[in-house]
C-alpha cells in the first residue's frame, strides 16, 4: 500500500494537461483561465463623476460661491464645452467631467435657481472624481491560471475581452460495475442495488466544470468489462467503479491489463477507500474506485477533483482544507489515514458516529471530512483539526 500523498503524486504524473481553447465571455464563468488575459482599455476611459452634483473649478468651491450653470453631462454623454471661471456644469455619476472643472460638489451642498447654482453647504474637499485609469490601465492583466469567479467575468467584460482563452473541459468517462446494480428507475431483483455511485461522482464531476458519460453497467465478466473500455475511448478519465479488489468476480484490472492498462499503483493506506487502482490506457488516465458508495464519493473528493484541477493548469495539489475546533471527542486512529464525514458549524466541527462506508444517509447529512493522520492519538473536545469542505472553490 502507497499513502494519499504518493498516490495523489503519482495521479498528477499521469494527468495530461487539457488543451486551451477560446470560449465567448458569457460562456467563461466557472472555467479555468488557462492564459493570463491583457486589458485593451483602461477602465475608467476617462476622468468620470463619482457623484451626482456640479463640476467646477476646485479652487472656486466656497460656501455661499455662485455659479453660471452652462450645461449637462450624464453617462454616455458627455459636455462638449470648457468650464470658466464663475461657471458649472450639472453632472451626474459615470459622467466625463469636463474640461476646466476639478471637483464635483455634492448636490446635496448645492442649490439651484434657474441658470444658477449657489453652494450652501461645506464642501469637504473630496474632489468625488475618478481619475482615468484608477481601476486598471490599458496591458493590465488578469493573471492565470484561476477558476473565472462572476467577479472575474466582470473584469474581463470592463478590458474589453470579447473571447476567453480556458482548458478545454475534461470528459470523465463513469462505468459502473457488478451483476448487483441496476440503473436508478428499473426494477431490482432479489439480490440487487441500485447504481448510486455513478449518479453522485457525475454530479460532483459536473459541479466542478467536467463533461461526464455515463456509460451502460458492465456486468461481472472479461467481455462485458473490455466492451464497457472501449465504449470510454477518447475520454480524459475512464473511472470504474467497483470491481477493484481481489475478490473472485473484481476482473476491473484483468480486464484492463488484457485491453493494455499500465498500473501505476494499487490499494492506498486510507479509509474509506483502500482499494484504489489507476493507471493509462492510450492517452486517457484510468481510475479504478471502490464499490461502496462512500468509498467512491471519498476518493472522488480526495484523488479525482484534485487530478482534474492539475490538468486544467492549476496547482497539483490536495484539496482545499480548513481548520476547526472539535465539539465531540474522537478516538485514536489506526494504520490509515481516515476521512471521517462530519458536520461542520461557526461553532467548530463533529465526526458522526456511524462511518461504516456503505452508509450514504450519513454522507449526505455531512458537509465535511475530517482528516486523521495515521496514528493520530485521541482528541478532546475544543482540538483544533483539520477538515476538507464539501463545497464548490
Amino acid at each position: 500500500m502507497i499513502s494519499v500523498d504518493e498516490a495523489l503524486q503519482n495521479l498528477f504524473d499521469l494527468a495530461p494537461d487539457l488543451a486551451v481553447e477560446h470560449v465567448p465571455l458569457a460562456r467563461a464563468g466557472g472555467r479555468i483561465l488557462a492564459q493570463p488575459c491583457h486589458a485593451r482599455r483602461m477602465q475608467p476611459p476617462f476622468a468620470a463623476s463619482a457623484m451626482d452634483g456640479y463640476a467646477l473649478d476646485a479652487g472656486a468651491a466656497q460656501t455661499g460661491a455662485s455659479f453660471e450653470v452652462i450645461g449637462e453631462a450624464a453617462a454616455g454623454h458627455a459636455f462638449d464645452g470648457t468650464v470658466g471661471p464663475g461657471q458649472a456644469v450639472r453632472i451626474f455619476t459615470g459622467a466625463p467631467v469636463p474640461e476646466g472643472a476639478s471637483m464635483v460638489v455634492l448636490q446635496e451642498d448645492c442649490q439651484r435657481d434657474g441658470a444658477r447654482m449657489t453652494i450652501t453647504g461645506t464642501p469637504d474637499g473630496a474632489s468625488n472624481i475618478r481619475p482615468a485609469g484608477s481601476d486598471f490601465q490599458l496591458g493590465d492583466s488578469l493573471p492565470a491560471p484561476r477558476r473565472l469567479s462572476p467577479m472575474d467575468v466582470a473584469l474581463l467584460a470592463a478590458m474589453n475581452i470579447a473571447q476567453v482563452p480556458v482548458a478545454r473541459r475534461p470528459v470523465v468517462a463513469l462505468i459502473s460495475t457488478g451483476d448487483e446494480l441496476v440503473m436508478p428507475g428499473e426494477t431490482p431483483g432479489p439480490d440487487q442495488i441500485i447504481a448510486s455511485n455513478t449518479f453522485g461522482l457525475a454530479a460532483m464531476l459536473q459541479t466542478y466544470g467536467a463533461e461526464t458519460r455515463i456509460l451502460p453497467i458492465a456486468r461481472d465478466n472479461l467481455e462485458a468489462l473490455q466492451l464497457a473500455f472501449s465504449l470510454a475511448q477518447g475520454a480524459d478519465v475512464i473511472v470504474t467503479i467497483g470491481g477493484a479488489s481481489v475478490g473472485d468476480h473484481d476482473l476491473v484490472a484483468k480486464a484492463g491489463a488484457a485491453l493494455g492498462v499500465r498500473q501505476s499503483f494499487y490499494k492506498v493506506s486510507m479509509r474509506p477507500g483502500k482499494p484504489l487502482m489507476a493507471g493509462r490506457l492510450g492517452q486517457s488516465v484510468v481510475l479504478g474506485l471502490p464499490g461502496n458508495p462512500v468509498s467512491a464519493m471519498v476518493c472522488g473528493y480526495v484523488f479525482l477533483l484534485p487530478m482534474l484541477r492539475k490538468m486544467a493548469g492549476l496547482p497539483a495539489a490536495h484539496g482545499p482544507t480548513r481548520r476547526a475546533p472539535l465539539l465531540a471527542p474522537l478516538g485514536a486512529n489506526g494504520a490509515r489515514t481516515h476521512y471521517m464525514r462530519a458536520h461542520v458549524t461557526p461553532e467548530g466541527i463533529t465526526a458522526f458516529a456511524r462511518q461504516d462506508s456503505a452508509l450514504l444517509r450519513v454522507l449526505a447529512e455531512a458537509n465535511a471530512l475530517v482528516i486523521r493522520p495515521i496514528g493520530d492519538p485521541p482528541r478532546a473536545v475544543g482540538e483544533m483539526v483539520e477538515y476538507m469542505p464539501f463545497e464548490s472553490e
